[in-house]
């Protein structure tokens, strides 16, 4: 087998391993309702534990009814993000594939005009 094979054969076993490891890791957490818990409800529980007086400084103006619209706003942004992310980076692979080869010049000078 050729290098090109062997090296994506190694990707996809570590892409397997991480994945299998990150499952093992979270199945050890020992609320299976937090298992996969953000950040914020994570620095908020800590917080709430050390000093239970605590006031929080601001509130949300806006509170999904449900998980559901909460993560189908999650994937929204994730896509808008992907979205404007794949543009630029296609924009300026454009830009720097027209800078190489101009398409535009002609390789006899510029075409003479035509006699009427």
């Amino acid at each position: 087998m050729s290098r090109k094979t062997w090296t994506t054969i190694a990707l996809i076993a570590a892409l397997v391993l991480i994945f299998g490891i990150s499952f093992v890791v979270g199945g050890l957490h020992t609320n299976p309702d937090e298992r996969f818990a953000g950040t914020d409800s994570v620095a908020t529980s800590t917080i709430q534990e050390s000093n239970p007086d605590y006031q929080p400084w601001f509130e949300p103006f806006f509170q999904p009814e449900s998980g559901e619209v909460e993560s189908g706003l999650f994937a929204l942004q994730a896509a808008l993000g992907g979205t404007v992310l794949g543009f630029a980076i296609g924009g300026l692979w454009g830009r720097r594939r027209s800078e190489r080869s101009p398409a535009t010049a002609e390789p006899n000078g510029p075409a003479p005009e035509p006699a009427t």
